[in-house]
C-alpha cells in the first residue's frame, strides 16, 4: 500500500490539498474535465480534493458569473449580463453591498485553462494550493507557513466570494484564509466545521517541509498543557 501523503499523516485531512494552476496551454499529461456542467468553478475543488486531476476551459466555468469574474475570465457576449444580474440579486437580498465589489481580488491575467489536482501528485506547477481543514488543522498549516516565511502573523481572512482567496494568495505571495461563502460551501461540500487555507503554489513545498516539525512541537506542547491542567486542577480539588 502506498504511503499516505505527508499532509495527511501530519494533519489528518479527510481530502487532498488542491493544487490549482492558471495556464495559457493545457498541462502535459493531464486530461480535460469530462464530468459535465458544474454550477460553480469552485466545484472543481471538490473533485480534486477527492483525488482527480484534470484541466478546464473557460466554458466549464460559465454557470457562475461571479466566479468567472474572479478568475479573470469573461462570459460570452450572449451571457454578459449575468454578472450584473447576479450582483443585483446579491445587493437586493442584502448579501453584498455594491461598494464592496471593486475590492474583490481577481486573477490578473485571463487564463485559457485552469488545472486542478491533488497537490502531492500533479504534473503541473501550482499557482495556489487550497487546503480544506478544521480550524485546528488550519492552525498547523498557518504555523508551518510562518516557519516557511510565507505567512504574516495575522493572515488575511476573507468570506464572500470564497474563490477570491485564490488571487488573494497568488498576488500577495502569502497565505490567506477564507471562511467560504454560501455558494462555495454548497458547491465544494465544505462542512460547517471546516474552512480553506490558500497557500501560494511556489511556497507549498516549503510549507509541507515545515509541517512535520510543527506537528511534533504542537504535540509536545499539547502534552505539556494537558499535564499542567491536571496538576493545577488537582490542587484546587
Amino acid at each position: 500500500m502506498a504511503e499516505a501523503p505527508v499532509t495527511h499523516r501530519t494533519l489528518g485531512l479527510e481530502g487532498e490539498p488542491v493544487a490549482i494552476a492558471f495556464l495559457a496551454q493545457p498541462p502535459a499529461g493531464v486530461a480535460p474535465w469530462d464530468g459535465g456542467p458544474v454550477a460553480a468553478g469552485c466545484a472543481f475543488w471538490r473533485q480534486a480534493r477527492a483525488g482527480r486531476t484534470f484541466y478546464t476551459e473557460p466554458a466549464d466555468h460559465h454557470h457562475c458569473a461571479v466566479g468567472v469574474h474572479v478568475h479573470g475570465m469573461a462570459l460570452p457576449e450572449e451571457r454578459a449580463a449575468e454578472l450584473g444580474d447576479a450582483l443585483e440579486l446579491m445587493a437586493a437580498t442584502g448579501y453584498v453591498d455594491p461598494a464592496e465589489v471593486p475590492s474583490i481580488p481577481v486573477v490578473a491575467e485571463a487564463p485559457r485553462y485552469v488545472a486542478y489536482g491533488p497537490a502531492g501528485s500533479v504534473p503541473f506547477a501550482a499557482d495556489v494550493v487550497v487546503v480544506a481543514s478544521t480550524p485546528g488543522q488550519a492552525m498547523l498549516v498557518h504555523e508551518a507557513a510562518l516557519r516557511a516565511g510565507v505567512s504574516p502573523l495575522t493572515a488575511p481572512t476573507a468570506g464572500r466570494p470564497g474563490c477570491a482567496v485564490l488571487p488573494l494568495a497568488m498576488q500577495s505571495g502569502r497565505t490567506a484564509l477564507t471562511l467560504g461563502c454560501a455558494g462555495n460551501r454548497i458547491s465544494t461540500g465544505l462542512r460547517d466545521e471546516e474552512l480553506y487555507t490558500a497557500v501560494p503554489g511556489p511556497a507549498w513545498p516549503a510549507v509541507v517541509d515545515a509541517l512535520a516539525g510543527i506537528r511534533a512541537a504542537n504535540d509536545a506542547m499539547e502534552a505539556y498543557y494537558r499535564d499542567r491542567l491536571v496538576r493545577v486542577e488537582s490542587t484546587v480539588a
